[in-house]
């Protein structure tokens, strides 16, 4: 199986032509945007963090090495990740994420650790 070519992108910003597969990878819909507006192929709720670890982390800063360690944990334990890279089959997908920061967020860790598990 080929490894698909995977950006982030935060779900708030304009879909592009380029953005091959729009795969919404948080747990909850993002606020204010209809399905129309928010353009996904793909909502992989299960792929996100688990409900606890996310409102811990509360995307603060000082969190985000313990969060990515216990959040890579819950993804190695979980057949989400296998299956969405089965479900990509090899092709450009975008992680669609609403956090505000575009380096301390899920989608980076989850990004990194599909990487690695296609490498396997």
């Amino acid at each position: 199986m080929r490894q698909p070519r995977l950006t982030l992108k935060r779900v708030y910003d304009t879909p592009a032509e380029g953005d091959g597969v729009r795969v919404l990878v948080d747990r909850l819909w993002p606020r204010g945007l209809t399905k129309v507006e928010a353009a996904v192929d793909v909502w992989a709720k299960d792929i996100a963090p688990s409900p606890g670890l996310r409102k811990w982390f509360d995307h603060r800063i000082e969190r985000f090495e313990e969060f990515t360690q216990t959040y890579r944990e819950e993804l190695g334990v979980s057949p989400a990740p296998a299956a969405l890279l089965a479900e990509l089959h090899g092709r450009h997908a975008t992680l669609l994420y609403g956090a505000r920061d575009p380096a301390i967020n899920h989608a980076v860790v989850l990004a990194d650790f599909l990487k690695h598990l296609h490498d396997r």
